[in-house]
């Protein structure tokens, strides 16, 4: 884990030089404070030479404006280099996310995610700044300042710093146990979070239901818990704060205490006594930080811990050894005896073949849960099958690569997401390097020019999270139209007019029509009105597929698509 942390140091290896470099020469310059007090009381001050003591002084003004930019250049270089560290981090987790597939994301709650993506990376990055450099500057001054109170009595010197082993043994077992408390804090933050980001994002339901009084109950057990995890962290870090506030203050005072006998007794100058106190003092001040060392190490260790156990997570679903790019495609696709469970282990289809030839437009039915979605999904791998194949014009699509693969095929969801923004940042989403001329074409396709015309902005109207300011009718229609930007040879169409009203939905449907000509189009359908004229309909169950053929040849058969067909326009 300690190397791992270390290689994010690497590109900024200039960065870290001069951070620690300043940091270790500030450090030095404050061991040389009390050494030059000590030699002007012993040495200068019986001279009585008032001017020679000025020469010092300024000299000593002089240390402490050159401390002075060091410790500019060690706070802002080095948090800078924290800051540098975090947002590689993030770049990094926000691309591993980006790779995981939906089985993935089935599991996961988004302020869990938002939690690794900020709140741990923040700590990590402080860890990042002030790790190694405090440790070091730690244990050298610790060791500089006790060999200078050796120089001037042995006997004092130890017994100054026989409290350290105490604060050595109390840092290892504070910092273990911090460890652990900031774990199940970031546990419980996460699920804070993921509390919060349902309630905000579900506020409509929440007020349609009149729910508030729910929702404020069920975050302040969330809020609760995240108190007690918070709580037991300060009790923490207070008892360990305070255990080490009395080993310091018995070190100046074993100083203060052993000093005087020995001044007293003439072992050591008036000058050695007052530089040895300064030492003391010198001595204490990076035990000092070993309290605020057990308060954020903790942090960024437990961050960083989860940071790795998030990137090691390899996505069930990446491209191959030797994938290859898939050429532009005709549109065969062929299931051969394909079998799917979801992680759970619910088993979705055992052994499935079914054969699309290029431009059919193949409608699938059934009652819901039975696989409709999930069949198509495996096409583009959203998912990927535990066995059989499916292959696109003779090509198995587990041997070429992911991104070749779905930037051939189209999909229009029955829930459409839109990204905040403007309609046509989100219609550009279909192709970024789209002109404004094939943006307004797309407009055009998918009968969204009157929807725009009354829009403030027009293409640049603002639509809010999720597309909030839009219809869901309006919402579709810019999610068809990203898709007619696309162009893909193969489209997937997820009840895609299932938001729209009757007459929309039939100028949809003709633009739907005149796009699928030629292209191999997949059409997830509960209201069999819109796909009669299919090409083939394909009826789905929890047993696989039970049916396959026209609406006509359908019909005659009596079978389920009757069945389904009727219990919808039974009047």
């Amino acid at each position: 884990m300690v190397k791992r942390f270390f290689s994010y140091y690497r590109p900024y290896k200039t960065l870290f030089i001069v951070d620690f470099t300043c940091a270790i020469i500030a450090a030095l310059l404050e061991l040389s404070f009390p050494v030059i007090v000590n030699q002007v009381i012993d040495k200068i001050m019986p001279l009585k030479n008032i001017r020679l003591i000025l020469v010092v002084s300024a000299a000593l003004f002089g240390f402490y404006v050159i401390n002075t930019a060091l410790q500019y250049v060690v706070v802002y270089f080095g948090h800078k280099l924290g800051v540098n560290i975090e947002t590689d981090m993030r770049n990094e987790l926000f691309t591993h996310l980006q790779k995981q597939p939906y089985d993935y994301y089935d599991n996961q709650k988004t302020g869990k995610l938002m939690t690794r993506l900020t709140s741990d990376l923040f700590e990590i990055s402080e860890l990042a700044h002030h790790g190694p450099e405090d440790v070091f500057i730690t244990i050298m001054t610790l060791v500089g300042s006790f060999l200078l109170m050796y120089q001037i009595h042995p006997q004092l010197a130890f017994a100054t710093a026989v409290m350290v082993p105490f604060i050595t043994i109390a840092l290892v077992f504070f910092n273990k146990k911090m460890t652990k408390v900031n774990t199940t804090i970031y546990e419980n933050l996460g699920e804070f979070n993921a509390g919060i980001e349902a309630s905000v994002s579900g506020i409509r339901v929440t007020q349609a239901f009149a729910n508030e009084e729910h929702e404020v109950t069920r975050f302040g057990r969330l809020n609760e818990l995240y108190r007690q995890s918070k709580l037991a962290f300060y009790k923490t870090m207070a008892v360990s704060s305070s255990y080490n506030y009395l080993m310091i203050r018995l070190i100046n005072l074993f100083a203060l205490l052993f000093g005087s006998y020995y001044t007293i007794r003439g072992d050591i100058t008036n000058g050695n006594f007052v530089g040895f106190i300064l030492l003391s003092n010198v001595f204490a001040r990076p035990i000092e930080k070993i309290n605020t060392m057990i308060e954020s190490y903790p942090k960024g260790f437990a961050g960083f811990k989860r940071f790795v156990e998030e990137i090691d997570k390899e996505p069930s679903i990446q491209d191959g050894d030797g994938a290859v790019d898939l050429k532009p495609v005709v549109g065969n696709i062929t299931y051969q005896d394909v079998s799917f469970s979801y992680s759970d282990g619910t088993q979705v289809f055992d052994q499935l073949s079914l054969d699309i030839k290029s431009g059919e437009t193949v409608a699938f039915v059934g009652p819901s849960g039975a696989g409709k979605t999930t069949l198509c999904h495996l096409l583009p791998r959203f998912y990927d099958i535990d066995s059989g194949k499916i292959s696109i014009d003779g090509q198995n699509i587990q041997h070429v690569t992911l991104k070749s693969l779905r930037e051939q095929i189209g999909l229009v969801q029955q829930d459409v997401f839109l990204f905040p923004g403007t309609i046509k940042e989100n219609i550009l989403y279909g192709r970024l390097d789209a002109t404004e001329e094939d943006v307004l074409e797309a407009v055009k396709l998918a009968h969204l020019e009157q929807v725009i015309d009354g829009l403030p902005d027009g293409l640049n109207t603002v639509i809010g999270e999720r597309g909030v300011r839009l219809s869901g009718g309006q919402k579709q229609r810019v999610a068809i139209a990203r898709m007619f930007l696309k162009n893909p040879p193969i489209l997937i169409l997820d009840e895609a007019t299932s938001a729209l009203d009757t007459e929309t939905e039939q100028v949809i449907q003709e633009s739907l029509g005149s796009l699928a000509k030629g292209r191999t189009t997949l059409i997830i359908a509960h209201r069999l009105a819109t796909i009669k004229d299919a090409t083939r309909i394909v009826v789905v169950d929890t047993t696989g597929i039970v049916e396959s053929g026209t609406h006509d040849e359908l019909m005659e058969k009596q079978g389920a698509y009757k069945k389904l067909y009727d219990a919808q326009f039974r009047s």
